[in-house]
């Protein structure tokens, strides 16, 4: 089965995914590390990531792989790069335009053709994989996602304030629920988590029980 994760930036949407992958030994597939890596391509090379052409030419020629939580580019290790601020700050444009999303849309469901995926993004279950036999919309307070922003910046050595990230975040939210193409918003035959309060292994539990009756039906 595909198991669908969706939510806004800070929601914790890669722990979650990484971790449920792992408990049932299924794939785990980070679509908004492929729109990073991209970014993260653009702002080396010098791509102007308002630059649709440009950048649609560009991914058609790069080549993603997972190995399990790592992600490469042309057999690059980028999976840490693509999470600093100055990706962070330029993926919403790079990622709004069209022929970029189609073109990822397109890779994104051949790596998970096989099925025994968990994917996560913003659009996975109204775009990417629409017919996911689990749809999850995982949310978090606004306080909540800035100080797993902060700490996650922290690991990588950046120092950030709280009042900074909550901007960025803010301005995140707002330019991925209204841009024209795939926005961020719940499909309406997702399950919504707010996962404020839990941890992660509440999380996995949580998905586990929703998991187990929909995997008795697909054995059907």
């Amino acid at each position: 089965m595909i198991v669908a994760i969706d939510g806004p930036a800070g929601a914790g949407k890669t722990t979650l995914a990484r971790a449920l992958a792992e408990r049932l030994g299924y794939t785990y597939l980070d679509t908004g590390a492929m729109y990073r890596a991209l970014t993260l391509v653009a702002m080396k090379e010098g791509i102007d990531p308002e630059d649709e052409e440009h950048l649609f030419e560009r991914a058609s020629s790069l080549s993603f792989r997972f190995e399990g939580t790592r992600l490469f580019v042309d057999d690059e290790d980028v999976t840490n790069e693509i999470r600093t601020r100055s990706v962070n700050n330029l993926v919403s444009v790079v990622c709004r335009h069209r022929k970029v999303r189609e073109l990822m849309v397109s890779l994104q469901r051949q790596l998970a053709e096989k099925g025994g995926v968990v994917v996560e993004g913003r659009d996975i279950g109204t775009v990417v994989f629409p017919s996911a036999e689990l749809k999850i919309y995982l949310d978090a307070s606004l306080s909540e996602r800035v100080k797993r922003r902060v700490k996650e910046f922290e690991k990588l050595g950046e120092d950030v304030g709280l009042e900074m990230v909550k901007q960025e975040i803010q301005e995140r939210d707002r330019l991925d629920s209204t841009r024209d193409i795939s926005p961020l918003k719940k499909a309406c035959d997702a399950i919504l988590l707010d996962n404020t309060n839990l941890s992660v292994d509440e999380e996995v539990a949580a998905l586990e029980r929703l998991i187990k009756p929909v995997a008795k039906r697909e054995k059907v």
